[in-house]
């Protein structure tokens, strides 16, 4: 077993991920979310699709058994254990403008989306090309009579943890979230164990 890897808080990494290996991602101190991208590591413009994987999901509560596949409909990766049950695929990356559209009251920070950017660019990854990510413990309830979304505190405790197995090479995007609602009003760090 490798070491866990701390991201502190509001910042991200990005780091290789092989065929084959696992991927742990744990909430260390519970209600904390953790935005995750891949990319297939040998052909950058596949890269993980919300779209594609909701719909052969038929389901937008993916959990242990589901699969997150690529824009190409390739398995990317693989959710083999899960202690939350509650992720999000739905919603952006935050973001500068995000602070400004709902915390504009709040210094803007560059979210999710600007340490992924940042942790990414070394592996050639563009701006521009940074899907929607699955963000791990994030809980969005759905109205189903209005379709409205409201971003509820993540229900993951201390030690809480979602495992994926890649399916490809792959380069991984991983943040411990920047946005207020999406962490229940504080920030914490999110943990990694790649084995």
């Amino acid at each position: 077993m490798t070491d866990t890897i701390e991201i502190p808080e509001r910042s991200g990494t990005a780091f290789l991920l092989a065929a084959g290996q696992t991927l742990t991602v744990i909430d260390p101190r519970g209600v904390q979310v953790a935005d995750l991208l891949a990319f297939n590591a040998d052909d950058l413009a596949e890269v993980i699709s919300s779209g594609r994987s909701l719909d052969y999901a038929e389901t937008i509560f993916l959990t242990t058994g589901h699969i997150l596949y690529s824009n190409r409909s390739r398995p990317m990766l693989s959710i083999i254990a899960d202690t939350v049950g509650r992720h999000d695929f739905l919603l952006t990356p935050c973001s500068y403008d995000t602070f400004h559209h709902f915390y504009p009251d709040l210094p803007p920070h560059r979210g999710c989306f600007g340490n992924l950017a940042a942790a990414l660019e070394p592996c050639g990854v563009a701006p521009d090309a940074i899907p929607t990510a699955f963000n791990c413990f994030m809980n969005v309830a759905v109205d189903g009579t209005t379709g409205i979304l409201s971003v509820l505190p993540p229900i993951s405790r201390a030690g809480d943890h979602i495992v994926f197995r890649a399916e490809m090479d792959l380069i991984i995007g991983l943040t411990a979230c920047s946005a207020p609602a999406s962490n229940g009003g504080s920030f914490k760090p999110i943990e990694y164990r790649v084995d």
